[in-house]
């Protein structure tokens, strides 16, 4: 396993590597082109595979072992997977289908077109296999059903450990990695699991339910994907079983699988917080990123007109203290600034499942911690404001203004997030255009009615 990472490690795609393997393919070497890549993990060969165009990647698909080609169709980049998958008939998707665990199998064949997949189900020989994907297939795939491989080892309570043993080894040859032991009763309900060591240690004739352990962590197949990923980080779970309302056994999800939830969700917050809608990345078309983009830019051409409106209704400000006016930039920046540093606080601790206690509370703290923050940056505006026009008002005026936009700012960008939370929606919005707009048009509206009140205009 040590070499194998090392190894892993140690990869790096060169300009040399893939002309050697484009050289490969155009001269049809397979020989020395198999050769070649048996060197390299599947993670690395689809690497090398997504830089190829089709033709060179369809024909070292199908020069690789079908056991190889099932791991690195899963690791292909998933437009360069579904371009593949349109170049295989529906018999060679389904030979590769046979060679996956059930969860990649189902996530496979869900990205099919409904007649095609139909097609590849119908392609696969293993009834036994091709009946727990199509359960699979039944479920949503933000939930732990569409998320669960039905592979696992299961004992019953009644089997004795010498009985046990026998029956591990045979379960043992289909799964991958064996993290748990499941212990189910003859109606398969989960009711524990068993320690190696203590089935190790165990003589012969001792029944299984005289040695499990009955405490064991489940989630429920409609379990959100997400709550299942705080789950087993939180106990720190390699796998974890999934069973039905009656607490009937019917899969497990292992680590491998709430890492790529936890990417998927990460990748989707930071679009979120860039101002992007939906789930796009750069090959996208010119239409999908501007549909994605374009709400949020909206929003904040419709910020830049209401900014517009309130100075124009402080015209006379204006015109009696010029200054006010230079110093605008800096307080909506300085308003965004702060709502986002407070939204994303918030965001990152809600989706650790840090934020504990009342909203009120949290108000609270973060207002202290903009006060504190806003009075250090006034005494160095307003030294900055005095020293450079002389009018110790106007000076009074501006940090003023700034100590109370940075709090109101500090304000929203909590409570917000905190309100789209408890109303289902996802609070990394409030990390994105949406808090910086908002907090922006309000720093202004508020900078210039202080002023205002403090120079008497």
């Amino acid at each position: 396993m040590s070499e194998e990472k090392e190894n892993i490690q140690q990869f790096e795609l060169t300009d040399e590597l893939l002309e050697q393997v484009r050289l490969l393919v155009e001269e049809q070497t397979d020989k020395a082109l198999q050769k070649l890549l048996k060197e390299f993990h599947y993670a690395d060969i689809a690497e090398i595979l997504d830089e190829l165009n089709l033709e060179e990647a369809i024909y070292v698909i199908k020069l690789l072992d079908s056991e190889t080609t099932s791991d690195v169709l899963m690791e292909l980049d998933e437009d360069n997977r579904e371009k593949v998958l349109k170049n295989l008939s529906a018999k060679e998707i389904a030979e590769e289908i046979e060679e996956l665990d059930t969860d990649d199998a189902a996530d496979m064949i869900a990205e099919l077109p409904e007649e095609r997949r139909q097609e590849v189900i119908a392609k696969i020989e293993d009834e036994e296999h091709k009946e727990e994907i199509k359960e699979l297939l039944t479920y949503d795939e933000d939930t732990a059903g569409g998320l669960m491989a039905k592979e696992l080892v299961k004992v019953y309570e009644t089997w004795t450990v010498a009985g046990c043993l026998r029956r591990i080894r045979g379960q043992a040859e289909e799964v991958t990695r064996v993290h748990s032991i499941y212990v189910v009763t003859k109606e398969e309900k989960l009711i524990g699991r068993l320690s190696l060591k203590d089935l190790i240690v165990a003589r012969n004739d001792q029944k299984i339910a005289d040695i499990y352990i009955s405490n064991v962590d489940y989630v429920t197949v409609d379990e959100d994907a997400e709550e299942v990923a705080k789950v087993m980080a939180k106990y720190d779970l390699e796998a974890i079983p999934v069973v039905d309302e009656n607490k009937t056994l019917l899969g497990r999800i292992t680590i491998d699988d709430i890492v790529d939830v936890l990417k998927e969700e990460a990748e989707k917050d930071y679009q979120l917080a860039a101002g992007i809608t939906g789930d796009v990345d750069s090959d996208d078309s010119i239409i999908e990123l501007t549909r994605a983009r374009l709400p949020w830019l909206f929003l904040g051409l419709i910020g830049g007109v209401g900014a517009f409106l309130i100075m124009e209704g402080f015209q006379e400000a204006f015109k009696q203290y010029a200054v006010l006016f230079f110093f605008t930039p800096l307080i909506a920046a300085m308003a965004g600034n702060v709502g986002v540093q407070s939204s994303a606080i918030i965001v990152q601790g809600l989706a650790n499942d840090d934020v504990k206690g009342s909203i009120n509370s949290r108000l609270l703290k973060e207002m202290l911690l903009a006060t504190l923050n806003g009075f250090i940056l006034a005494i160095f505006l307003f030294l900055f404001v005095w020293s450079y026009d002389g009018n110790l008002t106007k000076a009074l005026a501006i940090s003023v203004s700034l100590v109370a936009v940075i709090i109101i700012a500090g304000l929203i960008g909590t409570f917000v997030p905190l309100f789209l939370d408890k109303r289902g929606i996802d609070p990394a919005i409030a990390t994105g255009p949406f808090i910086t707009t908002s907090n922006d048009i309000l720093g202004i509206l508020l900078y210039f009615w202080i002023a205002k009140l403090i120079l008497g205009i």
